[in-house]
């Protein structure tokens, strides 16, 4: 059984530019917070093996995922969630005034930064 509190500052970065704070993990998956500053324009990117969960905690912000034949926009808010199917291309972005933070559970566990690939999205990267 494991236990951990939020860590009080970001401990790494994804592969497309989030603050990101290490939760837990099994065998099956794991849980990051994700931090994104106002303004800020992630990589867009995609994922070989892995699926992920997202939990919007605070602030606002942008999803585009596509599976290469259809693309969705999706409004970030508090309260949200979504899912980042394996493959499918994605970007997001904090259209706010503040951080935008949320839960990230991935499906199997992050394998390391070489699970993405970087790829075109509808936005110009600000990291």
């Amino acid at each position: 059984m494991k236990a951990k509190p939020l860590p009080s500052e970001p401990e790494d970065r994804s592969p497309a530019g989030a603050l990101i704070r290490y939760l837990l993990d099994n065998p099956h998956g794991n849980m990051i917070h994700s931090t994104v500053p106002p303004g800020q324009i992630n990589r867009a990117t995609i994922h070989a093996t892995v699926s992920e969960f997202w939990y919007v905690l605070s602030g606002e912000g942008e999803l585009w995922r596509s599976d290469g034949t259809e693309s969705q926009l999706v409004r970030l808010t508090a309260g949200m969630s979504v899912d980042i199917p394996r493959g499918y291309a994605f970007q997001y972005r904090n259209t706010g005034a503040s951080d935008l933070t949320f839960i990230c559970v991935a499906m199997p566990p992050w394998p390391g930064d070489q699970e993405a690939a970087f790829t075109e999205g509808p936005w110009l990267p600000t990291i």
